[in-house]
């Protein structure tokens, strides 16, 4: 883990939880923000597995497309019945952990830098607690997204097809307004300013 003025690198996910876990186990205070749920699925692993052994206050943001997995949905439910403040933003999010307000961990690539010097991590925790501030707590999200999540397997599959809207509507049962309405939701919600970028962020966000 080559180190330059309280910088570390490191080349993946796992030799991060190598190098760097200890860190995470001696945490009283962590905080993560993703834009989706495979960033930091080791991190989070390796954070399921530590022992009880006091409270740990744990708060979390994700982007809001992880609303539409149905499996996405059932783990963030899940590390909110274990105590965990879980966050939804409409906006894109850097990519962080922070421990203790002393140590961020920012992913950087296909790898990851580690900052221990403290006016960086100061700077890295205002932006997070700045997204912290401006996201929406998950719950409120639910019955938003409990309609679309129903229907965006079939829809992503229509659009990836290539068929007419007219075609995929009556493929969907509804009305050619409704089905361009719930295109347009689902753009909107993967952040997309076209039909293929939908496709692609799609993928990005393992729902295709």
């Amino acid at each position: 883990m080559p180190r330059t003025e309280e910088v570390a690198d490191v080349r993946d996910e796992y030799e991060l939880v190598e190098r760097a876990g200890h860190l995470l186990a001696g945490a009283d205070e962590f905080a993560c923000a993703a834009n989706d749920l495979h960033t930091w699925s080791a991190m989070q692993k390796f954070a399921a597995e530590l022992p009880e052994r006091r409270k740990l206050r744990v708060r979390k943001v994700y982007l809001s497309r992880v609303m539409l997995d149905p499996a996405g949905v059932e783990h963030l439910r899940t590390l909110r019945r274990f105590g965990a403040e879980v966050r939804i933003s409409d906006h894109e999010i850097n990519e962080t952990i922070l421990l203790d307000g002393r140590i961020a961990i920012l992913a950087a690539g296909p790898g990851y830098s580690v900052v221990t010097k403290p006016d960086l991590v100061r700077g890295i925790s205002s932006l997070f607690e700045a997204a912290w501030r401006s996201s929406t707590a998950m719950e409120a999200y639910e019955t938003r997204f409990a309609e679309l999540r129903q229907y965006t397997p079939q829809l992503l599959e229509l659009l990836s097809s290539g068929s007419t809207d007219e075609k995929a509507a009556r493929t969907m049962g509804v009305g050619l307004r409704t089905y361009r309405r719930r295109v347009a939701e689902l753009m909107d919600v993967l952040g997309a300013t076209s039909r293929f970028q939908a496709g692609a962020l799609a993928r990005e966000a393992g729902l295709l």
